[in-house]
């Protein structure tokens, strides 16, 4: 039980885990798990040897966008064309050229 409940926390998100335990961090985790009452005490190398059983890495995660706009397809296509070195349906021509500001942080 106290195995899976250190799993569990290891697996939130930065975002749910409790303020004091940033949940990729082995010494953080047992000092949370013994905060929390789960273990009466737990060793931080106990804490890593339990993640590494489910090869769980905490400190990687990773997000995803849910695409909520209706018209997203046809604006992506608007920007992918471009890169693809098309405007409305017309190649570029060898002059011509796109430039994309949000990818150039510097200017």
């Amino acid at each position: 039980m106290r195995v899976a409940e250190a799993k569990a926390l290891a697996c939130q998100s930065p975002v749910e885990a409790a303020s004091r335990c940033r949940a990729g961090r082995a010494p953080e985790l047992a000092a949370e798990l013994n905060a929390r009452g789960v273990t009466d005490s737990v060793s931080t190398s106990a804490v890593r040897r339990w993640l590494r059983q489910d090869v769980l890495k905490p400190w990687q995660y990773g997000s995803w966008i849910f695409i909520r706009d209706p018209d997203f397809r046809a604006k992506a296509q608007r920007v992918l064309d471009l890169y693809a070195r098309t405007f409305e349906g017309v190649p570029l021509g060898e002059d011509q050229y796109v430039v994309s500001i949000d990818e150039k942080t510097s200017i």
